[in-house]
Order: C-alpha cells, then structure tokens, then sequence
C-alpha cells in the first residue's frame, strides 16, 4: 500500500513538473509589454483560444462539484449541460462585439470595456466594477485551490496532506503565470485540456463497467433502488424554480466572468472567436463521464455517507475501484489540470484587475507607466494566489454551492453591458444603480439563505438590477442616435 501511495505521489509530482516546465517555456519571444502579458498581443489563434476557454469553465468543479450535485441531488445536476448549451449562445452573440472594441480602445479589463461606455468622474464606476469582479473571482480561485488539496490528500492517502498538496499546485500556478502570462495559459491550458478530456472519459466509462456492467446497467439500477434520483426535483427537492434560475444565472453569466470576458480581446479575430464557439460544446462533452461516476455513487455509497457530496469521485475512484496505482495517478494528474487550469486564468485576470481598476486610483500608482504596471500585475498574481489558499485552509463547503453563489454576484454586469451595447437610453446614473441595487439584493438573499419562489438569489438580484436601470434611464436619458459603446468611436 505504501508503494502505491509512493508510486501515485511520484506521477502527480512529476506532472506539475511537466506542467512547470511548459509554462516557463511558454515565455520565450514574449513580449515585456502590459498588452502582451495580458492579452497575449492580441493574436491567440484558434487551437489554443479553445483550451483557454475550456479551462475557464472547467475546473475542479468539473471533478468533484458535478459528481458531487449528481450523487447528492440526482437529475438537478442536468443543469449544468443545459447552462453550457445556453452560454455558447450568448457568447455567440455579445463577443465579437467586445473583441472588436477592445482591439480599436486598447481595452484590457471588464471594467475598462464598461466605464469607456459610461464615463464617471474619477473612473468610480471602473472602481465599484473592479471590487466586485475582485470579490467574485476570489471564492472561485478557492475551489481550484481546495479541489487541489482535496484531489492530493485522497489519491495519495494522506502522503501529501491538503494543506501541501494546496500549495503545490498553488505555487506551481503562480510561478507560471507570473513568468510568462496568457501565453503560459494557454500553452499549460492546452496540455492540461488534452489530459482532462482524456481522464475523465476513461474514469467514467471504466467506473461503471467495473462495478455495473456498464452506463445502462447502472441506471436500470439506480431506477430500481432509488428512481427520485432519476425524476425532478430530484433527491434533495431541488424546484423548478431554482432549477431554472440556475440555468439562467450560470448561462448569463458565464459572458460576464472577467476572466471569459477578457479573453475575447485577445482572439486574432472575430472570425476565430466564432469558430471557438461552433467548437466549444466538443470540450463540455467531459462533463457527462464526471456526471456518470456521480450517479454510480447513488448506490454504491447508499450505506456509506460522505462526508462531503464532492468527495464522490475520489472515493469510488481511489479506494473502491480496482484500478492499478500508476492509472490512479494518472487519473489524479487530469483531475488536477482540471483544477490548476482555471486558478491560473483566475490569478492572471484577478491580479491584472487589482493593478489596472483597483491600484490606480491609490495615488502612489496614478499614471503608472507600462513597465511598472506590467511589474505590479506580477506580484499581485502572487498576492491573489497566496489569499486564494490562506481561504482554502478554511475548509470551504460544497464547490458548486460556492460556484453558484459567484455567479449570482458576477452577473448582476450583464444589463449594463447589453444596455451598452444594444440600447440608446442606457445611461451611466442607471448602469450605476441597478449594478449597486442587485449586487447587494444577491449578497442579501445569499447570507439570508431564502429567496421568493425558490430562486437563485442572483436572478432576483438581476431582476431587481435590470428593472432599477432601465427606470433610471429612462427618466434621466433623452433619446440618441448612437449607443453607449456606438459612441466610443467608428466601428473596424
């Protein structure tokens, strides 16, 4: 037993190693500018656009949130694929839009795109943005981070504990991105796809062959043994209403996520984004193995209650399967790239927002020169990651409790964006106070614990949000010819 134990630390170290070394590589002929750093000069083609973008939504959440709500929760967990299937939409239609503009403006922030369209003196809107991207972003680089601590202390049966196993992927991440920027992203995001593609294929099928015979013969006896698994509202009496709301909040927002939203200015092109696009539900597909492995739990954890719904995975996997310890430590390795993936297009964005909304308005940093802020935006790639797992240690509860909860906050941005984009009466006073008014709506309903109807505290937040900007615009707004972001300049 120690030999394994030995043998599956030993790979999982030495696939950080490899990871490390593809993303300190991934600096060579970069450029020492902001832009480059940030948006990789603007000219991601399209293999490596799509693994970036994969890795923004797929993350430890991936490996043990989904598994986790399929094994606690049963059919609610479907929700998942439907937002996936929804946010390529959206994406579809806002993107281009945002690329093109960020190309023209030299935008590198969210909050840049969104204060360019509705100007405030002393830029307080692009602060208010900035804090509220920052406080999003920050429970979601936790769950990369937990998930990492929680993937090493199972696969290795306490040879590396959570709190190193933590680190390691922590410090891995930011010594990566803090060298080589979107470039190491997005070459490490392109291995580390590949792998979690793989992994989570072969972990599904082979879990239910090994202990059912196969994906049919493990739902005929879910159906036997526990069918309200199988039906809405499921195990846990998830409602329609806060099924649907879910969906709603994860698929809106997904286009409002800073670090989605920045990729989009670093696409080559308009046309590249769009082919990502067409592309992209081929990488969601590893979401259905994750979700099988979930549902195999339902019966064969029914007399062993988890700890936690997320340790689901590990626990068939690691201790139940019997599965040889080199393939378990592969199996470990893609889970984690899972995880390291995301939390390094979290640190990068966190930090760049920290540098460009957040530090200049401190006066020490008014009217910082590239250099400097090129060289702050590291540093603080090190300050966020170091927050991110000091928070970790804390034991954060369920991943996707936690996911849910960001997005609630993250999305209240979207009606001031399409109001931007799409609405001549969209106005700075009413962009202001619905993003005020929702943002703290969510965190009301989030820390109360209930919600009218059952619904997502973040889509009452964006009712209330949408319905207070539209009413301020309009009684404040004459009508224009052009829209806020029409205004910034002629269109490419």
């Amino acid at each position: 037993m120690m030999t394994d134990s030995l043998l599956i630390t030993g790979i999982t170290l030495g696939y950080l190693l490899v990871v490390l070394a593809v993303g300190l590589r991934a600096r060579r002929g970069q450029g020492s500018s902001l832009e480059g750093y940030v948006a990789g000069g603007r000219h991601m083609g399209l293999l490596v656009l799509f693994f970036i973008l994969g890795a923004e939504i797929f993350s430890a959440f991936a490996f043990l949130g989904a598994p986790g709500w399929a094994y606690s929760k049963g059919a609610p967990a479907l929700y998942i694929i439907a937002y996936l299937a929804l946010a390529v939409i959206v994406w579809w239609l806002i993107a281009p839009y945002i690329s093109r503009l960020g190309r023209r403006h030299g935008f590198l922030t969210q909050a840049e795109f969104l204060t360019a369209c509705y100007p405030t003196r002393g830029n307080l809107l692009g602060l208010f943005i900035g804090i509220v991207s920052v406080l999003a972003m920050i429970p979601y680089l936790t769950i990369q981070i937990a998930g990492a601590g929680m993937l090493f202390e199972a696969a290795t049966s306490g040879t590396i504990p959570f709190w190193l196993g933590s680190l390691l992927a922590c410090g891995v991440v930011a010594a990566y991105v803090y060298a080589s920027g979107l470039q190491g992203i997005g070459w490490t995001n392109l291995l580390q796809g590949v792998m979690m593609v793989i992994v989570a294929w072969f972990l599904g099928l082979a879990t239910a062959d090994q202990f059912f015979g196969g994906v049919g013969e493990m739902f005929r006896e879910i159906q036997r043994e526990a069918p309200e698994y199988l039906t809405m509202p499921g195990a846990s009496g998830m409602g329609w209403g806060a099924f649907s709301t879910a969906i709603l909040v994860s698929a809106l927002g997904c286009v409002m996520w800073p670090h989605i939203f920045m990729k989009f200015y670093s696409a080559r092109s308009e046309r590249t984004l769009k082919r990502v696009f067409v592309l992209y539900p081929l990488y969601s597909y590893l979401l259905i193995p994750l979700l099988i492995i979930g549902f195999a739990g339902v019966v064969l954890l029914k007399d062993r209650p988890l700890d936690s719904p997320d340790q689901v995975l590990l626990t068939l996997v690691v201790e139940m399967a019997d599965f040889p310890a080199w393939l378990i430590g592969l199996a470990l390795s893609g889970a984690l790239a899972a995880a390291m993936s995301t939390a390094a297009n979290l640190a990068h964005t966190s930090a760049t927002i920290l540098i460009r909304d957040v530090g200049q308005h401190l006066p020490s940093l008014r009217g910082m020169d590239d250099g400097k802020a090129l060289r702050l935006t590291r540093y603080g790639v090190v300050v966020v990651s170091l927050a991110a797992y000091l928070l970790a240690l804390v034991n954060p509860g369920s991943l996707v409790a936690l996911l849910l909860g960001a997005y609630g906050i993250v999305v209240q941005l979207l009606p001031m964006l399409l109001g931007a984009l799409f609405w001549r009466r969209a106005s700075r006073i009413g962009a202001f106070a619905g993003l005020a008014s929702g943002a703290v709506l969510t965190l009301y309903f989030q820390f109360s614990g209930s919600t009218p109807f059952d619904w997502h505290a973040g889509f009452c937040g964006l009712v209330v949000n949408a319905l207070v900007f539209v009413g301020v615009s309009l009684s404040v707004s004459p009508v224009t010819q052009h829209t806020p972001a029409e205004a910034l300049g002629p269109q490419p």
